[in-house]
């Protein structure tokens, strides 16, 4: 009698098991986005042309969706990251120049997710909410948070003042000119933590680092590895600024482009731990990362993105609309969902990220109230049997601002759009509109115009109805 109490109770142990597995299967997968600053498309590894050593970024490649064809929101920081959290592209920006920020009123992908039932948290660059206590990262939909406030606070990569949760942190390592704390491992270390705390809700981490932005700097155990042909980049250390930017970054570089390329490997180390962290806590099947970054490359502060071929194989860089300034790596890693690794060239950008998310968690964006977002989900990508997305118009908008070296004429706006193969710019609202076949041609150096007109007159009306 008692072998066969063993034998029943085995069964419904069996049954239960079979049970279980589609639920915990279906639970709503944990969100990692990471957002590094001023990132080039060809500065990860996986992208095939770059002497940066990314092993981590190409592992979560390899493992995962390589997009080729990803945009940012913006070519500047701020615009860009406004875009990210709210869903919305140039044409739904009340302000594309870089002193936007988070409004009372904005719902961010932050809140969307607290419909669903997620523990939020932001570690690192906030930058887009100057207003405590109503646009600061606990008034816009965070439960947690640590890094750095304002946009010039990012600037330092040994800051001396960091945040948490509203409140000031004095980093002591940092001050009387020591370089005891890089900011990026200060953010790395707080993510890692909050990722090993048990939880009975899912979480989404922004970890937003505000490197390889200027200035330039990194422990020397990542740049001692690069060897480049340098030109050192003196700051103010000769009494007279060695560029633009000096003011900004003052500090001389001996070797910026290791300095910068040592920027890029510390921060793939740091996914490396967050990834070794999430396995060991056994969780990494059921985690969706992303991984990107916010405009393409900048040449502050001693950078030179030229030398690297930071944006190759596309024209430009941080502030321009040709596509080095916004084509962007982008890089999702979820087991559950993706066991095919593949390369897929749908173009999509930040303003897709919110209802994405939404889609993936069962958040009716219809019932959350105030929410505005012009994005589309593109949930159907993100699995082995990828549904094609509707074609559709890709916008950007750049407005230049008083206190930025590089802003050229005060008012001018730039625009772009792209549709299918073809990416329309305007430089200027009284300039001509260009047009090329981005694929083809992603240098952007056939001016396309006057062969297709049609299509030039399309872009153009667009592109008069948005300029204001």
């Amino acid at each position: 009698m008692i072998k066969n109490t063993h034998k029943v109770a085995g069964a419904l142990g069996l049954l239960l098991l079979s049970l279980m597995k589609p639920a915990i299967a279906s639970e709503k997968p944990n969100v990692i986005f990471i957002l590094t600053d001023d990132l080039g498309f060809n500065q990860v590894g996986a992208y095939g042309n770059t002497p940066i050593k990314t092993p981590n970024l190409d592992n979560i490649a390899n493992k995962g969706i390589r997009f080729n064809q990803a945009y940012a929101g913006n070519t500047v920081c701020s615009p860009s990251r406004v875009s990210l959290f709210t869903g919305r592209d140039g044409r739904y920006m009340t302000n594309n120049s870089n002193t936007v920020q988070l409004v009372e009123s904005d719902i961010t992908v932050a809140h969307v997710l607290k419909h669903a039932g997620y523990d939020t948290a932001l570690f690192g660059k906030y930058s887009i909410g100057s207003q405590m206590g109503v646009t600061d990262p606990l008034a816009m939909g965070f439960d947690t948070w640590y890094g750095m406030y304002s946009i010039l606070e990012g600037h330092r990569q040994y800051p001396q003042i960091l945040w948490r949760d509203g409140k000031k942190l004095r980093i002591t390592e940092n001050e009387g000119g020591k370089k005891g704390a890089y900011a990026q491992e200060l953010f790395a270390n707080e993510a890692i933590e909050y990722i090993e705390q048990d939880r009975e809700n899912p979480f989404f981490v922004m970890l937003t680092f505000s490197s390889p932005h200027a200035e330039l700097a990194v422990p020397e155990k990542y740049s001692k590895q690069y060897s480049f042909k340098e030109k050192p980049y003196t700051g103010m250390s000769t009494g007279q600024p060695s560029d633009k930017y000096a003011a900004y970054y003052p500090e001389p570089v001996e070797k910026p482009n290791a300095v910068l390329a040592g920027m890029v490997s510390a921060l793939d180390d740091y996914v490396g731990q967050i990834t070794k962290t999430l396995e060991k806590k056994g969780i990494l099947d059921n985690t969706l990362i992303v991984f990107t970054s916010d405009n393409g490359p900048h040449d502050e502060g001693g950078a030179d993105p030229k030398a690297l071929k930071a944006a190759a194989p596309y024209k430009g860089q941080k502030r321009d609309l040709y596509d080095g300034g916004i084509h962007v790596p982008m890089l999702i890693q979820w087991p559950d969902k993706i066991k095919q690794p593949r390369v897929d060239e749908t173009p999509w950008l930040f303003a897709d990220v919110l209802p994405t998310l939404a889609d993936i968690s069962g958040v009716d964006l219809n019932l959350v109230p105030r929410v505005k977002t012009n994005g589309v989900s593109i949930k159907g990508l993100l699995k082995d049997s990828p549904e094609p997305q509707p074609e559709r118009v890709l916008y950007w908008e750049f407005a230049k601002q008083v206190g930025d070296p590089n802003s050229g004429v005060i008012g001018d706006t730039f625009q772009a759009a792209r549709k299918g193969d073809f990416k329309a710019v305007r430089y200027g609202i009284d300039s001509e509109v260009e047009l090329y076949n981005i694929i083809k041609d992603p240098s952007e150096s056939k001016n396309l115009a006057s062969k297709y007109k049609s299509m030039k007159k399309e872009f153009f009306e667009l592109f008069e109805k948005y300029k204001n």
